[in-house]
């Protein structure tokens, strides 16, 4: 309050009063709600820092809470396991398109035996669609999981992955390797703050601790992590913003499971009459005739026991909590798959009250949610393919001419992700009929929508079409019968001719 409110105070209080009360209200109207300093969110404090800042100090506790969640919380599984189920799924397959047929399927054929076990994995463990679980499960877990590029032998080509967590970062590590980058958090970055290279701390089996770390080149390694501010230097666990309340609903669970264990127990209490001698409680006569000690004993079905003079019983029957956490774990599984940006279907698998339309709507609508997920996982699993193709050529599996003037059209590539089954399988074949016979979608999207490559879907309904031909078998589709035969004048040879 300043000099002249205070001189208004001393001659009119009221007016004084009325005054401040206009200027609060004047000062609300001038400035957003989120911004204001009233009772309600005057405990609200918050400042501005670098993304960095922020999170260094948090992300190691937060890793080890999702851990723990991890391990103890089924509701934190139920996220995790959709999005392996819907970003990495049966897998990928890969379609390669240099332009040549058989050097398309020499490479698909050589990706394929690559991905197995013994090939694809350092310590022959996973195969490449195990290791891309997992990748999925540690980005969401602890934000982000590093794969080390490794040159060796052993397997079908001299190239393998080497999984490392984020904790092997060693962050005590100062001293860049080359002058004018600066090390943070174990990675090293020039002045654009680009990754340069990853100081790795090295462990023995049993997990002690090395004096030393290990100097890696960011070429021959893929940091898996979401990037979400311009100033974010390491990793952030996906889970941070549902943490707290995925703790507090296995809080609540494990509350709810005492509470029904204690109510299916019939607990009595003997209400004791007072004692006919001696001196306090502790006075109790024992015997055939005398006073009882109830002490320890229980209650068994069919036992008949005689109180003693004066006793009387209090049966305690405890309330259910049953049908009340029921709507209030509902509420708080669609606010936790809410804040994955997941639908309650997605997380709780409960589809009781969802109707086609809604759960196809849902659906969609994660779909884009797990695309920024596959979008990065396919990215690194392009790098990876593009060091496979250098690997084959240098242990001589394949030797394309001029790969090294034009490598961009020798690991030219996509992804088919593996399909999965539609909620109805007939509504959705009906609807891709209509989009692709009325031009609002083409015959690539559809097949690119059921996970297969439209060439490769022509050229085995083809074959097919012509087996069929050949035994004398009506297989049906679009490119038989008189259609077949408009398009190929010999497809009735063979067939007796009508008199």
């Amino acid at each position: 309050m300043g000099i002249l409110e205070g001189l208004i105070a001393a001659v009119s209080p009221r007016w004084a009063y009325e005054r401040e009360a206009w200027r609060q209200s004047y000062q609300v109207l001038r400035h957003y709600d989120a911004a204001g300093q009233g009772r309600i969110s005057g405990h609200w404090a918050a400042i501005n820092e670098s993304a960095e800042t922020t999170d260094r100090y948090s992300r190691d506790i937060i890793r080890a809470r999702a851990r723990d969640l991890e391990r103890n919380s089924d509701i934190l599984q139920s996220v995790i396991l959709a999005y392996d189920r819907n970003v990495v799924g049966k897998g990928y397959t890969l379609r390669a398109n240099t332009g040549d047929s058989t050097l398309d399927r020499r490479l698909e054929d050589l990706w394929r035996q690559w991905c197995e076990a013994r090939n694809c994995d350092v310590t022959g463990e996973q195969s490449f669609t195990e290791l891309l679980r997992m990748a999925e499960e540690r980005k969401k877990v602890d934000g982000g999981i590093l794969f080390l590029f490794r040159h060796t032998a052993g397997g079908l080509v001299p190239f393998k992955l080497q999984a490392i967590d984020v904790d092997e970062l060693d962050t005590s590590r100062t001293q860049p390797r080359r002058r004018g980058n600066r090390v943070v958090g174990g990675v090293e970055y020039n002045s654009w703050r680009q990754p340069q290279g990853y100081w790795i701390q090295q462990y023995d089996i049993e997990g002690w601790r090395q004096l030393e770390s290990v100097y890696i080149d960011a070429r021959d390694a893929f940091f898996l992590k979401s990037k979400r501010h311009p100033s974010q230097l390491r990793e952030m666990s996906d889970l941070t913003h549902t943490l707290t309340r995925i703790r507090d609903v296995n809080e609540y669970i494990n509350a709810v499971s005492v509470k029904e264990r204690i109510a299916a127990c019939m607990a009595v209490f003997i209400r004791k009459a007072l004692p006919s001698g001696g001196f306090g409680r502790s006075a109790v006569q024992t015997g055939d005739n005398g006073r009882i000690d109830y002490a320890g004993k229980k209650l068994t079905p069919g036992m008949i026991m005689e109180l003693n003079p004066g006793d009387s019983v209090d049966a305690v029957n405890p309330g259910s909590a049953a049908t009340d956490a029921a709507s209030f774990l509902r509420t708080q599984q669609a606010l936790v798959g809410a804040g994955q940006g997941l639908s309650y279907e997605a997380v709780s698998r409960d589809m009781k009250g969802s109707t086609y339309s809604s759960a196809r709507q849902n659906a969609v609508e994660d779909e884009y949610t797990y695309a920024a997920d596959v979008e990065l996982l396919q990215r690194m699993m392009s790098e990876i393919y593009e060091q496979f193709v250098i690997s084959c050529i240098l242990a001589g599996r394949i030797a394309p001419a001029g790969f090294w003037e034009d490598k961009k059209k020798y690991m030219a590539h996509t992804w088919v992700k593996a399909p999965k089954k539609w909620i109805d399988p007939a509504k959705e074949a009906g609807a891709g009929q209509t989009a692709l016979q009325s031009g609002q979608k083409t015959y690539q999207d559809v097949c690119a929508e059921r996970g297969k490559d439209w060439r490769q879907a022509i050229e085995e309904t083809a074959a097919v079409l012509a087996y069929g031909r050949e035994r004398g078998v009506d297989m049906g589709g679009v490119l038989f019968g008189s259609k077949a035969a408009a398009l190929d004048p010999d497809a009735d040879q063979g067939k007796p001719e009508e008199e």
